[in-house]
């Protein structure tokens, strides 16, 4: 049986990667917005911190059950809107309420109350953000074959990504001083988070209405599909199918060196803060958040730790982004990978120099380096994975499987996050960081300056051995491209 195109071919309009680009607002924002949410959950709602991290752990692993399942489902659903975008669609509206209703507890509710209502919503939430995020990145892997524009899609995607990245860090200041706007941290949380909640619908939809996905394929309309009654096929094929993606050696690849960049970064991510406070800043608070003295400043924005992770995204966006998706046009994604990872390398160790008590403004210079590395690596990263798709398809056969690949990549990444959260807690053990105490010893301060370039530093530059081996460039892309072609027309 002749079988129908499944991807498209040339070059996407502008109008297309904005609109799947805004889907990467929404899937970057509600993590992003949070983690900052979680820290007012202890100090706002009066939650245990012990409770707190059960509350934030207990949906990963949740998470982690539910990912692949719906990238089973996706690949394998027929609907007259297509595989993605119905999902997405539905999935946009659903998180962004379940995000809103999340928030809208009340401390007078008790600390049982509380705890069993937002992990049930907790769990209602993860479910529908995984309806619509697994489908996302699927529709991303397969909106374009061509080698090249991929990178471009992802660039730009990764650029309004971002955006929630410059947004976020002025939340912390927003939400726990009373003299701006909100009276309480509640109030803050509360109303932050139906703000949060309707942005994300709306950007969350833009995917679903105005993208393309390609036509399916005969085969793919021959399968009986996803149904009630074959629930039990459903299970026995995801496993199947998560074995031949555990077959697939690039693809590990980039899972594996995706681990070490990312999570070297997230180890250490909230020890920036820290160093500026207590060793820029001596352990003053106060000082920190008020850094820049300009009179025609805001007093909102005057923190040094935000102006920080503000800066980073901003460079990050308009940048090294752009670099990075014309090094891999010229070099090749393997090479700007690698060139990537080591100017992030350099930027990491430039840190020990870059925070300065003297200077203060020099802490920004490291980033321009810096950023490189996970600008770099999602941009790449996921241009790479919509790569291994097609080397699937070709050793494998149909249906593609672009959601289950992405539901594992993203999996990994999650859970990697979740480990990454234990060990900066051991790693500020291990230098001895005193929480209650205003002044940290120089010993303290010097270990966690160093701990803060060698664990990045040292992860990335094992990254770069682990995807010396990749090997799927241009070429051989092509080349599997031509062979997909020739076995199409066969069947």
């Amino acid at each position: 049986m002749r079988q129908t195109a499944i991807t498209s071919t040339g070059r996407l309009t502008f109008g297309q990667k904005l609109a799947y680009g805004s889907g990467s607002l929404t899937n970057n924002l509600l993590p992003a917005a949070l983690g900052v949410f979680m820290y007012f959950l202890v100090t706002g709602y009066g939650m245990d911190p012990f409770l707190a991290g059960l509350l934030g752990g207990i949906p990963r692993f949740f998470d982690a059950l539910t990912d692949p399942i719906m990238g089973y489902i996706s690949d394998n659903s027929r609907t007259g809107w297509g595989r993605r975008r119905p999902y997405i669609f539905v999935g946009a509206i659903v998180t962004g309420i379940l995000f809103i209703l999340l928030w809208q507890m009340s401390p007078e509710n008790g600390q049982t109350f509380n705890f069993w209502y937002f992990l049930v919503m907790s769990l209602l939430y993860i479910t529908g953000n995984t309806i619509f995020s697994t489908p996302f990145i699927g529709l991303g892997y397969e909106m374009s074959d061509d080698y090249n524009e991929r990178t471009r899609l992802m660039g730009i995607t990764n650029i309004i990504g971002q955006t929630a990245w410059m947004i976020v860090p002025w939340f912390w200041a927003l939400i726990s001083n009373p003299d701006y706007i909100f009276a309480t941290q509640v109030e803050g949380v509360r109303k932050l988070s139906i703000a949060v909640g309707a942005l994300c619908i709306l950007t969350g939809i833009m995917p679903a209405i105005f993208c393309k996905e390609p036509p399916l394929s005969e085969d793919t309309k021959m399968r009986q599909g996803v149904t009630m009654s074959g629930m039990w096929n459903v299970f026995k094929d995801v496993f199947k199918n998560l074995g031949e993606v555990f077959s697939n050696r690039p693809f590990l690849r980039l899972c594996v060196a995706t681990f070490l960049v990312y999570n070297g970064f997230q180890i250490v991510a909230a020890f920036s803060n820290y160093i500026i406070v207590y060793y820029m800043f001596n352990g003053d608070y106060s000082l920190a958040n008020n850094w820049l003295t300009w009179e025609w400043v805001p007093t909102l924005f005057r923190s040094a730790s935000a102006w920080f992770a503000t800066v980073n995204a901003l460079i990050t966006a308009f940048l090294v982004i752009p670099i990075v998706t014309w090094m891999a046009a010229k070099y090749g994604k393997k090479q700007a990978f690698v060139i990537s990872t080591v100017l992030s390398i350099v930027g990491y160790v430039m840190k020990w120099w870059g925070f300065s008590p003297e200077n203060p403004w020099l802490m920004f210079l490291p980033l321009p380096l810096m950023s490189f590395g996970m600008g770099g690596l999602f941009t790449l990263m996921m241009s790479m994975t919509a790569d291994v798709c097609d080397l699937d398809e070709l050793n494998n056969g149909l249906p593609r499987k672009e959601s289950q690949f992405g539901a594992i990549y993203w999996w990994m990444v999650k859970m990697g996050q979740s480990l990454a959260l234990v060990l900066s807690g051991a790693i500020l053990k291990w230098v001895a960081f005193d929480q209650n105490a205003a002044i940290q010893t120089p010993e303290t301060l010097t270990n966690l300056r160093l701990a803060d370039i060698i664990v990045p530093a040292g992860s990335a530059f094992i990254a770069i051995f682990v995807m010396i081996g990749y090997n799927l460039t241009e070429e051989r892309m092509n080349d599997i491209k031509a062979k997909l072609k020739i076995k199409r027309s066969q069947q």
